[in-house]
């Protein structure tokens, strides 16, 4: 039986955030990274292209190719450092799961100028402490999306020493 990826309510971890098409940062953001990282591990050209759309819809042709091609930098740069497989959502599933919850905070953390806070997002997403270019291209695609006002709110910054904990995928080989 597999685990759903989707954050459970409980004491110890964060309810799962519900997306709602009235936040458009959040929901750019999360789904961006949602579809890039899912396009990685399908191999499926078409994520890339649910995410080109929700960016080129929201944000025009011209802003969401400076953005698309921040976003694919920053997912590149996790998947290269992470320990183990990152976990997304399938399609346009209604909450966000632990790496999503991550990837979102990370991003907010660097717009808010809370770098601890960033870099145990990073830390906790990747599993590992080598978070520099992680943490570069968090920082690049931060200041895109903020220049195109798409400011995510601090009170999506978590606490990632609780989404560490929480952890349950088995190390990438």
């Amino acid at each position: 039986m597999r685990r759903s990826n989707v954050v459970p309510l409980s004491v110890s971890m964060p309810a799962a955030h519900v997306l709602s098409g009235e936040r458009g940062a959040e929901r750019l953001i999360g789904l961006g990274f949602r579809y890039w990282v899912a396009g990685y591990k399908s191999g499926d050209i078409d994520r890339w292209e649910d995410a080109w759309r929700i960016y080129s819809q929201a944000l025009g042709p011209n802003a969401a190719r400076t953005a698309v091609s921040e976003l694919s930098a920053w997912v590149r740069a996790v998947s290269a450092a992470a320990r183990r497989e990152i976990e997304v959502c399938s399609g346009d599933c209604a909450g966000f799961c632990r790496d999503e919850c991550l990837a979102v905070s990370m991003i907010a953390a660097c717009q808010h100028n809370t770098c601890p806070a960033m870099r145990a997002c990073a830390f906790a997403l990747i599993e590992s402490s080598l978070i520099d270019e992680v943490v570069h291209h968090a920082e690049s695609f931060a200041v895109t999306m903020r220049g195109l006002d798409q400011i995510l709110s601090p009170g999506l910054i978590v606490n990632a020493a609780a989404y560490a904990s929480a952890s349950h995928a088995a190390p990438r080989q």
